[in-house]
């Protein structure tokens, strides 16, 4: 660290210079820690607590985004459409599942290099089940995604008050089939409860695959940024395709934190009600199971990285490598087999 700051010669010294000292405060802002291995990591104490808290903090901001710009469409499409709140429709079933897409985009992004960019409790899931992902992390990656979901629900929802009351008839009337809909997911009329759990299983399942068909290396190296362009039209495709009967939740923390929300504002026990606790079986064990079943698939055919399950070594493979490696370099080989 001494050789970091010169000290100046007594003749280029002049009077308002502020680098004679190498311990003045004033040059702490010149200092680069990086260039120094003894140096400690975090030049400050907030730094410390932020690398412990970033990976969760970025799976809150990732989900909150998600959820702002997600039910914020769905409320600007769908109350729009009244003609007591606007002249004309504001939006559509695109525009609204654009929202969605560009909201887990830009969430993907955002906490792709902090936390990994899950931003849904089923891949956090999935990753741990099959590639390795610490299963100590998950409550608290878990907890992060739906207090995220739950604050940009929120968020909206204080933006669309107004609306929503004119919608619903008065401030004092909160119902699931007019706007409650708009923020937490539900099975179409027409579905039976089966047919709404494979929905979410086999949106869910692609989700999951898309995510690793883009991270794979042997479908070659992502540039910088693609990722979340990639997820952007997987998941445009699946709420295009596959979103009319249940909503294409494909994440329990997207629907379990507007879920809460919705309930905390007024719509009470009815969105927990719904079909015999709907919002348990499919909205969150239907992603769950889609993307675990996908994960596996996914890599007992095509995955060969050692991190997954499906590849880790046998005991014999690990012992016949070793043995290998042992042997030649007793003969002074060059290339370890």
């Amino acid at each position: 660290m001494t050789g970091i700051i010169e000290k100046p010669r007594h003749s280029e010294t002049s009077n308002n210079s502020y680098s004679t000292r190498p311990n003045d405060m004033t040059v702490l802002g010149v200092v680069d820690f990086a260039d120094c291995d003894q140096c400690s990591p975090y030049p400050n104490r907030w730094s410390s607590i932020r690398d412990h808290i970033s990976a969760p903090a970025a799976e809150f901001m990732g989900a909150f985004i998600l959820c702002l710009l997600g039910c914020g469409g769905n409320c600007q499409a769908n109350l729009s459409a009244n003609k007591s709140v606007s002249a004309s429709p504001a939006g559509n079933a695109v525009t609204s599942n654009l929202s969605w897409a560009i909201g887990l985009s830009l969430g993907v992004w955002i906490s792709a290099n902090y936390s990994g960019g899950h931003v849904n409790p089923a891949v956090t899931i999935a990753f741990a089940t099959v590639r390795g992902f610490p299963w100590k992390k998950v409550p608290i990656y878990i907890l992060a995604q739906v207090l995220g979901a739950l604050c940009g629900a929120g968020v909206v929802y204080a933006t669309y008050f107004n609306a929503i009351d004119i919608v619903e008839g008065g401030s004092d009337i909160r119902t699931i089939a007019v706007s409650g809909n708009l923020f937490g997911t539900y099975a179409a009329d027409y579905l039976p409860s089966v047919s709404a759990f494979f929905a979410e299983f086999i949106g869910s399942a692609m989700l999951l695959t898309g995510i690793f068909m883009f991270t794979d290396k042997k479908n070659g190296p992502l540039p910088a940024g693609v990722l979340p362009v990639g997820i952007f039209f997987v998941i445009l495709g699946i709420s295009s395709a596959l979103g009319m009967d249940t909503g294409a939740a494909l994440n329990p923390a997207r629907d379990l934190g507007p879920r809460i929300l919705t309930a905390m504002v007024g719509y009470g026990s009815a969105v927990f009600n719904f079909r015999n606790q709907y919002w348990l079986w499919c909205p969150i064990l239907g992603p769950i199971f889609g993307m675990i079943v996908a994960a596996f698939f996914y890599d007992t055919m095509l995955y060969r990285g050692l991190e997954s399950v499906t590849n880790r070594p046998s005991e014999e493979a690990e012992r016949h490598h070793l043995h290998s490696c042992a042997r030649t370099k007793r003969n002074g080989v060059a290339e370890i087999v």
